[in-house]
C-alpha cells in the first residue's frame, strides 16, 4: 500500500484524526456494540461481588444515549454531547502556537478543526484563541525548556443555555495587553460571558493551577439539570455531558428513595448538583427533606450554597460546610448522628475504607454510590457489604460514549 493510500485510508471514516488523535478508540464501532462491550465488562466486574455476598441482583442494561444495548434495532452514533473542550498549546516556528489534541501516549499536539463529540463551535472556540495570543506576540509554554506563557485553554458551553465560560491557563498572572486579550478573546462567541486565567506555573500534566481570576464579564456561567439552574465558576466541577448527566442523576434520586424531612447527606459534594437536584425535586413534590452537603474545597462550598439560593433553597434546606467528609462523619457519629441517605460521588480513585466506615457509623437506611470508576467501586462495595449493607440496584451509564468509559449508580440498603 502506498503512502498516499494508507493515509487516505487512515482519513477515512467518521473522524479525519480518529487514528492519530486516540481521544475516541471507538468512533467507528457501532453504538449499539459498544453499549454490548461495557455491559459484558461490568458483568464480568461485579459478578464475583454479588456471588460472593448472595446478592440476588442482575446488573441493569447500560443507559446508552438514545438506549441501552437490549434495544431493538439500530442506534445512532452520538455525536456532540461534550460541553466542555480543552486545548494544550506548544510553540511553532515564526512565533506560531500550535493547538488541538494530544496523539495517544504522547504530548504530541494533533492540529483539529472541529470534533465530532463536542459541542458545535466548541472547538472554533479554543483554535482561536491561539490565533489571538500569536496577534498579541503571545509565546506558548514548551514543555521542555518551561519557558512561554500559554499553557492550556478550557471551554466550557451551556447545555440548556447560551452561556459559556472561557478559562485560559497560563504559567504567571502577567498578561501582556491583558485587557486587549480578554476583550477580543470575549468577542469569539456571543456565547462567552466570561473569560478568565488560571495559573499554574508548575511542571507536570495538570491542566489547573492553584490561582483563577476573571478577566473580563461574569464571573460565572448558568446551565440548568433536572430543573435546576446552576452557577459554573472557571473552575467549577460540572459533568461534560449534561444529557447523560440528568439519567446518571435521575437513577441516583430514584435510589434514594427519600421520605418527607429525611436527612440526606451529600458527600465530595463540590457545587452541590446532585444534592440539589434531589432536594429540589423533594420540595417541588411536596415532601421535602435536608440536604447537608460537605465538601473539602471552600471555593466549592461556596458555589454550593449559591446554586441552593439559585433554587430557591433556604439554609434550613440545605446546608453546606466545608470539612474533611471522613473526619465530619465520624464526629457527628460519634456525637450520636443519625442519617437518612448518604450519597457519594467520588474521584476515580474510589472512596476510602475510613470514610465508608464513618458513614456507615451513622446508619443511614440508604447508600447510593455514584461512580465514575467501576473498578475502585467494586472494591468499595466490598467494604459497604462486609459492614451490612445490601446491594438493591447496580446501572451501569454511558456518559463518555465511543470511550471504554463506564459510570456506574449503586443503591444499598442496611440490612
Amino acid at each position: 500500500m502506498s503512502k498516499r493510500t494508507r493515509l487516505e485510508k487512515d482519513n477515512a471514516g467518521p473522524c479525519p484524526i480518529m487514528r492519530a488523535c486516540g481521544g475516541c478508540a471507538w468512533l467507528g464501532v457501532p453504538y449499539k456494540k459498544q453499549l454490548k462491550r461495557k455491559q459484558a465488562a461490568m458483568e464480568e466486574l461485579f459478578r464475583p461481588l454479588l456471588d460472593r455476598f448472595g446478592w440476588d441482583v442482575e446488573i441493569d442494561p447500560i443507559r446508552g444515549m438514545g438506549g441501552t444495548s437490549a434495544t431493538e434495532g439500530k442506534l445512532a452514533s452520538p455525536r456532540a454531547f461534550r460541553y466542555k473542550a480543552t486545548t494544550p498549546f506548544a510553540p511553532l516556528p515564526n512565533g506560531r502556537i500550535a493547538c488541538g489534541f494530544y496523539a495517544a501516549g504522547t504530548h504530541r499536539i494533533v492540529p483539529a478543526a472541529d470534533c465530532a463529540v463536542e459541542a458545535p463551535g466548541a472547538r472554533r472556540i479554543l483554535n482561536e484563541v491561539a490565533r489571538v495570543a500569536e496577534s498579541l506576540g503571545m509565546r506558548a509554554y514548551d514543555e521542555d525548556t518551561h519557558r512561554g506563557l500559554l499553557r492550556h485553554a478550557v471551554v466550557r458551553l451551556g447545555w440548556r443555555t447560551d452561556e459559556g465560560v472561557l478559562t485560559v491557563v497560563t504559567t504567571n498572572r502577567d498578561l501582556p495587553r491583558e485587557q486587549e486579550f480578554a476583550r477580543e478573546l470575549l468577542a469569539l462567541s456571543p456565547r462567552i460571558t466570561c473569560v478568565a486565567q488560571n495559573v499554574n506555573p508548575r511542571p507536570g500534566n495538570a491542566i489547573l493551577g492553584p490561582e483563577t481570576r476573571v478577566l473580563v464579564g461574569e464571573p460565572c456561567m448558568h446551565d440548568e439539570l433536572l430543573g435546576c439552574t446552576f452557577a459554573i465558576s472557571p473552575t467549577s466541577f460540572y459533568q461534560t455531558n449534561p444529557q447523560q448527566t440528568e439519567v446518571l442523576y435521575q437513577l441516583a434520586i430514584e435510589g434514594m428513595a427519600l421520605r418527607p424531612n429525611d436527612i440526606l447527606v451529600d458527600a465530595y459534594c463540590g457545587s452541590g448538583t446532585i444534592g440539589l437536584c434531589a432536594a429540589h425535586a423533594t420540595a417541588q413534590s411536596g415532601t421535602p427533606v435536608h440536604l447537608l452537603g460537605i465538601e473539602q474545597n471552600e471555593s466549592g462550598v461556596a458555589d454550593a450554597r449559591l446554586n441552593a439560593r439559585l433554587n430557591g433553597l433556604t439554609p434550613e434546606q440545605a446546608t453546606f460546610v466545608a470539612a474533611d467528609a471522613t473526619a465530619y462523619l465520624r464526629k457527628a457519629a460519634v456525637e450520636g448522628a443519625r442519617y437518612d441517605v448518604v450519597a457519594l460521588d467520588p474521584p476515580r480513585a474510589g472512596s476510602t475504607p475510613a470514610f465508608l466506615e464513618a458513614a456507615m457509623a451513622t446508619e443511614p437506611r440508604r447508600i447510593v454510590y455514584i461512580s465514575c470508576n467501576p473498578v475502585t467501586q467494586a472494591r468499595d462495595l466490598e467494604v459497604l457489604g462486609t459492614g451490612g449493607y445490601r446491594l438493591l440496584r447496580l446501572t451501569p451509564v454511558d456518559m463518555f460514549p465511543h470511550t471504554e468509559h463506564v459510570e456506574t449508580v449503586a443503591v444499598l440498603a442496611r440490612a
